[in-house]
């Protein structure tokens, strides 16, 4: 009879090997996706830059989307666009950026 992978037995399996990977001593389950000791993903659980410098990156990104939304603005305003309808797109564009930018761990 074929024995059957160790990822369709229900096993954890190393992501270069594919062979299963060893349960930890001590019968404590192995952690998840997202707790602390998890391993796995491509992005490390710890940030890489030190904080005053990803403060400083981030800052400056800001000021990015701050400015991305200034020209928008100003484009739609040389259209003779309603006013309402530009401080509606700017704001959007803003907050969408915004958000984009700071839920990423990479900056």
């Amino acid at each position: 009879m074929k024995e059957r992978p160790a990822a369709a037995r229900g096993e954890p399996v190393a992501a270069s090997s594919r062979e299963p990977v060893p349960a930890p001593r001590g019968g404590a389950p192995a952690p998840q996706r997202g707790e602390p000791g998890a391993q796995g993903g491509f992005l490390p659980p710890e940030p890489t830059r030190p904080r005053a410098e990803s403060i400083l990156v981030r800052l400056v990104a800001t000021a990015g989307v701050v400015g991305v939304a200034t020209a928008v603005g100003a484009v739609m305003g040389a259209q003779d666009v309603a006013a309402w309808i530009i401080a509606l797109v700017v704001s959007l564009i803003s907050v969408t950026l915004a958000a984009v930018l700071w839920r990423s761990r990479l900056l």
